[in-house]
């Protein structure tokens, strides 16, 4: 059986090996310390953010930014449909209700004239929501000016869940800070990986004070241990951070290689019937953190399934995209705007090898495979 090839595997140089060796060296091996401080300074500066808080995981960031916004039990927050459940569920987390938003097939983001039509509906209905957590998906913008402007026009509080999109852009510019604060994942299957690990980035000093002090327990100023508010254990450690400043020096270069692997792809398959990749909107420039591709099961003669478990029998990985969130079995009954077109996407979409280590050999072997399972075009 041939080696395993991975969904997205960590790209792991001789840079972050060397300042983990210098965090060993120096004994600072506990949370926080100098890497964490400078990981949080290159980041904020990588995105354009004024402030940047290093914490635990991207899903820990979403859940601070929810509490400083002053969601709570009652609120509702819309949120995109056809993403991870990551970025939904710390929203139950301060014991609010979610309300799915569905997407548009330009980016597969989130629908911003959808957006417009639920936030007119819930008026009506009496409803108003807190926030809006919107997923910039797979590596890719969603279409934020309009979406922006909605939030303003109706006091809506914006919060971006760039986790899958560092390294992506609006425009020209970075994502993360168009809103309340932004957040990205630095999970193990990441564009950069901290192995575990996430950010919160806002243009607002006050707030990214208020996210550190939440994040490390919320201790107030004393020399014992007094606590006023209830404090989470949110803090990125000083070994993680230095594996953090080692892939952010990287970035563009793990971009570029993953948008080549998407190039690859679409020149090899692009033709194949009943196949379409996922495109790149015109308002900026994805990541292409994962490759991604329907497949038509009327015109191609098989199926997103058929094909992955082809390449699963081969040991390559290849997974579903997304199953929307308003389909878990978590959310069932969740009010939903929309929906018809993350179905489609889930129902055809596949995610293939992408990670910046692919080699040639096996992003071709991945190619034949797909190719073997399609019926000749007629």
């Amino acid at each position: 059986m041939p080696s395993r090839v991975y969904l997205s595997p960590p790209d792991i140089g001789p840079d972050e090996q060397a300042l983990v060796a210098e965090a060993f060296a120096s004994n600072w091996v506990a949370p926080l310390g100098p890497h964490v401080d400078a990981f949080e300074r290159e980041f904020a500066q990588a995105v354009g953010a004024g402030h940047a808080v290093a914490l635990s995981s991207g899903t820990a960031a979403l859940h601070l930014a929810l509490r400083l916004a002053g969601v709570e039990a009652g609120d509702e927050v819309f949120c995109s449909t056809l993403t991870f459940v990551a970025t939904a569920n710390p929203i139950l987390y301060q014991n609010a209700t979610p309300v799915f938003i569905d997407c548009e097939r330009a980016s597969w983001n989130l629908d911003p004239n959808l957006l417009a039509d639920a936030l007119r509906a819930r008026r009506l209905a009496g409803k108003k929501p807190k926030a809006l957590v919107l997923a910039h998906l797979y590596g890719q913008s969603a279409d934020l000016d309009p979406i922006v402007a909605l939030c303003a026009e109706h006091g809506i509080i914006l919060i971006e869940d760039a986790a899958e999109a560092l390294g992506a852009t609006y425009r020209g510019k970075p994502l993360g800070t168009r809103g309340f604060a932004g957040v990205y994942s630095f999970n193990g299957n990441k564009i950069i990986t901290t192995s575990g690990g996430g950010m919160l980035v806002t243009n607002d000093e006050a707030l990214a004070k208020q996210t550190r002090f939440l994040a490390t327990q919320a201790r107030d100023p004393a020399p014992h241990y007094e606590h006023s508010q209830m404090g989470y254990n949110y803090r990125l450690s000083n070994i993680l951070a230095a594996i953090g400043r080692g892939q952010l020096r990287h970035l563009a270069d793990k971009v570029a290689r993953r948008r080549a692997n998407f190039d690859f792809y679409q020149k090899a398959l692009g033709r194949l019937p009943g196949v379409e990749f996922m495109p790149e909107a015109t308002w900026g420039r994805a990541n292409r953190w994962l490759t991604c591709l329907t497949i038509n099961p009327a015109v191609a003669g098989t199926d997103r399934e058929q094909v992955r478990v082809a390449l699963e029998k081969e040991n390559i990985e290849a997974r579903p995209v997304w199953k929307p969130m308003h389909l878990q079995p978590l959310y069932a009954g969740t009010v939903h705007f929309g929906g018809a077109v993350a179905e489609e996407l889930f129902d055809r979409g596949l995610c293939l090898p992408s990670g910046s280590t692919l080699a040639e050999a096996d992003r071709a072997r991945v190619a034949d495979i797909v190719q073997s399972g399609f019926s000749r075009p007629h």
